[in-house]
């Protein structure tokens, strides 16, 4: 397999650790604006039923061909958050709007959504794909501008498939799938139902609750001294209860955490959860370390936010969560496009406290 090109070079410095400040958001969005029109090299997951479905990945799926595959829609998400409701008069907003109007036309959806009712394709991208989806849903509709709301419409056919996909898939779904990759549940039902919540569909919003609750609420114990995996990009642990502080009163989700994670100790220091290592951040899948810290960060910190102010593993929590909050963003480089085509967009839901109940803004 031939090597991944790499970023410019202009992306190699780190950003700031503490926050989501212009600088940061220059740098993400600049390491968004580099591959998300970049058609190759591209991997793709696509099934053929004849020799028509032979086409390269701007004939078959016009609107999400760039970024070296069609899961990371949040690399294209990427380029409008820091624009939107973050910062708007940003000097890249104009080139980061364009981008976006560019992919997102009526006529692109339409045929991602075609694409995506193909025969043979009932498990595209199920769950990180289609859940990273509605996580575009989402901003979009959070989002009070014009074009968000021209772009938000012509999303709708694809939503509506992604959502009805799922509906269907989540009630046959008999167990979950505890892995630090793409196919790892609770993470994907932690998207799922802040879009559900997002745009008021209940009825999806109670069915991925439920689904949540019958998966994990008797977990005990959970072996986090097995992680992580040398290719993980999720904690399996950390997303299970990170989904179920989003489904559990305060109290009870105290008392859950308690059983499933004991590890949790009740001093300010991070030893219980070392932050991980990549051995070689240009290898494709090595490279998901650096992701790894990224997220555990914010899981981190959705669990720590679900818990009273007095409980006592708050300090371990936030010290954790500090510290790959640190080595995760010192490692959003750019240097190499195995990582410079993804980290960007998962620096930016942990510093914009995405999966929190209300983003937070640095400005300086």
């Amino acid at each position: 397999m031939s090597r991944l090109p790499q970023v410019a070079a202009e992306n190699s410095t780190p950003p700031p650790v503490d926050g989501f400040d212009a600088a940061a958001a220059e740098r993400f969005a600049k390491l968004a604006l580099a591959c998300v029109h970049k058609e190759y090299p591209n991997k793709i997951s696509h099934v053929l039923n004849s020799d028509t479905d032979v086409a390269p990945p701007r004939k078959l799926t016009p609107a999400f061909c760039g970024c070296y595959d069609w899961a990371f829609i949040r690399a294209r998400t990427l380029a409008a958050c820091p624009v939107g409701p973050y910062l708007p008069d940003a000097p890249f907003a104009a080139a980061a709007r364009d981008a976006l109007k560019k992919s997102l036309t009526a006529e692109n959806l339409k045929a991602e959504a075609n694409y995506l009712r193909g025969k043979g394709r009932a498990s595209f991208e199920r769950p990180y794909g289609l859940s990273w989806l509605l996580q575009l849903c989402a901003e979009l509709r959070e989002w009070d501008d014009p074009q968000a709301g021209e772009m938000s419409a012509n999303l709708r056919p694809l939503e509506e498939v992604a959502v009805e996909r799922l509906k269907t898939w989540l009630p046959k779904l008999s167990h979950p799938v505890r892995i630090g990759e793409h196919d790892q549940t609770a993470f994907g039902l932690g998207l799922m139902l802040d879009y559900a919540r997002t745009a008021g569909n209940e009825e999806f919003a109670k069915l991925v609750s439920d689904s949540a609750k019958k998966f994990f609420v008797a977990d005990k114990n959970c072996p986090l001294p097995y992680e992580p995996s040398g290719e993980d990009f999720l904690s399996p642990s950390l997303g299970e209860a990170d989904v179920m502080r989003r489904v559990l009163p305060q109290n009870e989700f105290a008392k859950w955490l308690n059983e499933f994670m004991p590890q949790i100790p009740t001093t300010a220091n991070a030893d219980w959860l070392p932050v991980a290592i990549s051995p070689d951040p240009s290898d494709p899948k090595l490279a998901h370390l650096d992701g790894l810290n990224l997220s555990r960060a914010w899981m981190l910190e959705g669990i720590l936010s679900a818990l009273p102010s007095e409980d006592p593993r708050g300090p371990a929590l936030q010290a954790t969560a500090d510290a790959h909050r640190r080595a995760g963003l010192a490692a959003v480089t750019g240097e190499h496009y195995e990582g410079g085509h993804w980290l960007g967009s998962f620096a930016v839901y942990l510093t914009t406290k995405r999966g929190l109940s209300k983003p937070s803004v640095v400005t300086r």
